[in-house]
């Protein structure tokens, strides 16, 4: 979940103000941890606990204030709502903690549902969230990409035929899993390595972190995530963000560290 960490914080700045480019610095004096992130290690805390993930999303976006969507800013602050029909990326931003820490697919399906189904309840929302979790997870077994892709748009239905050349010029802002998660595909199936992939993520606009967090946790199922990218982006979180990160990892990822 390192790379979606990696991705949240370096797309921060540009979530607003697109980056059409490949160049830039990866990290920036304002570049900080959202929603992205939060979520993410809340899914982990969740894991590693009941698997209640509505209860974990409650208290960490409590926590911690961020740029959360209007209906998902609702329902934290309300114990008795339900899930309310979302087709967001946030079901996708959160998901890939899961990818790890199951080993079989059909659990991690059914998991990455359950993760969704709390807020995101919409046939999209739920799709959104596996797609990413399953990408993952073939990707850290080794599945080659060229298969990933042909399993990604055989059962999920997604269309990751636009090149990022073609998405530079023609992608808009938008927060829908079917508008984002093929393209953060397309983003890490382009890479070269996993810095590669969340410059290709940045270069398309749009929802900047979001892309770049799920293009990221793609990319480091692959490559994991450099140690220099790496420390910058767990130096900017906070001790209990950290804490929890690292629980998670010495867990349920001993063997392979989100660092390299």
């Amino acid at each position: 979940m390192l790379g979606a960490i990696v991705g949240d914080i370096v797309g921060s700045v540009y979530e607003f103000d697109n980056h059409r480019s490949k160049d830039f610095p990866l990290f920036q004096k304002d570049s900080k941890f959202t929603d992205d992130t939060i979520l993410t290690i809340a899914s982990a805390d969740a894991l590693m606990g009941d698997w209640d993930f509505a209860a974990k999303y409650r208290e960490y976006a409590r926590m911690y204030p961020s740029s959360y969507g209007n209906s998902f800013h609702s329902w934290i602050h309300d114990d008795t709502a339900g899930p309310y029909n979302s087709f967001g990326n946030g079901s996708a931003m959160r998901v890939s903690p899961i990818a790890w820490f199951l080993h079989h697919d059909h659990r991690v399906m059914l998991i990455a549902e359950r993760s969704a189904e709390v807020t995101h309840n919409h046939p999209e929302g739920i799709k959104g969230a596996q797609a990413t979790a399953m990408v993952v997870y073939w990707a850290r077994n080794g599945v080659p990409r060229n298969r990933i892709r042909r399993d990604l748009e055989e059962r999920f239905g997604y269309d990751t035929s636009t090149s990022v050349e073609e998405l530079q010029e023609t992608y808009e802002y938008n927060e829908t899993c079917q508008r984002t998660v093929p393209e953060a595909f397309r983003c890490f199936y382009e890479a070269t390595d996993f810095e590669d992939a969340i410059r290709n993520a940045i270069s398309i606009g749009g929802d900047s972190d979001t892309v770049a967090a799920i293009a990221g946790s793609m990319a480091e199922a692959k490559w994991g995530v450099p140690q220099e990218i790496g420390r910058e982006a767990l130096g900017r979180l906070d001790d209990k963000l950290r804490d929890t990160y690292e629980k998670f990892v010495s867990r349920y990822m001993p063997a392979t560290q989100g660092m390299n």
